[in-house]
């Protein structure tokens, strides 16, 4: 999709939306920050569950599962439908099983997990090439903060736009009514 297309906005909509939560899985974990990883599992988590209740499609992906474990339980269980992609490439994208779970009929890629640096950054500029790509910037991290730093830049220099969970689902309610508004707002207190 060109810069210039008429399809692209500068927000993200839930009916155009696919949520990716890249490789949040267990082994991982003590290898970030405690804080910020706990911080990151809840964004995930309201990405999650904001997606459930407004339709919009959720692809998760693990690296390697044997070595790295499965995605978190915190997430999973909310997802409790998920056919999880397993991978050994970085990029999701240059998975053929995620691919093939890409809709195209959502031109617009909601993106979140770990490690920001490696496959959260391959992946987003990948996807960048044929969707417009929206990075949760509290939802995704990297062991050490100068690397998430580093992706982010580099996202944004892809022509990613750079965002954060509140304002991703605030974009797909798009206004302040109704059961799901108040479901949503009760989770980002």
């Amino acid at each position: 999709m060109t810069s210039n297309s008429t399809s692209r906005y500068h927000m993200s909509r839930a009916n155009l939306s696919q949520l990716v939560i890249i490789d949040m899985q267990t082994c991982l974990l003590t290898a970030m920050q405690q804080d910020a990883m706990q911080a990151v599992i809840k964004n995930c988590g309201i990405l999650a569950q904001a997606a459930a209740m407004l339709e919009v499609p959720v692809i998760v992906s693990e690296q390697y599962p044997k070595g790295l474990g499965n995605t978190v339980p915190e997430l999973l269980d909310l997802l409790p439908n998920i056919k999880v992609v397993e991978k050994l490439t970085f990029s999701c994208v240059a998975e053929p099983k995620f691919s093939r779970q890409l809709t195209r009929d959502h031109s617009q890629m909601i993106v979140a997990g770990m490690e920001a640096h490696i496959c959260v950054l391959q992946t987003a500029i990948d996807l960048q090439n044929s969707k417009q790509v929206f990075v949760a910037e509290d939802a995704i991290i990297s062991r050490n903060p100068a690397n998430k730093a580093n992706a982010l830049a580099r996202m944004r220099d892809a022509g990613c736009i750079i965002s954060n969970t509140e304002s991703i689902v605030f974009e797909w309610l798009g206004k302040a009514d109704g059961d799901a508004f108040k479901v949503i707002s009760k989770l980002i207190r």
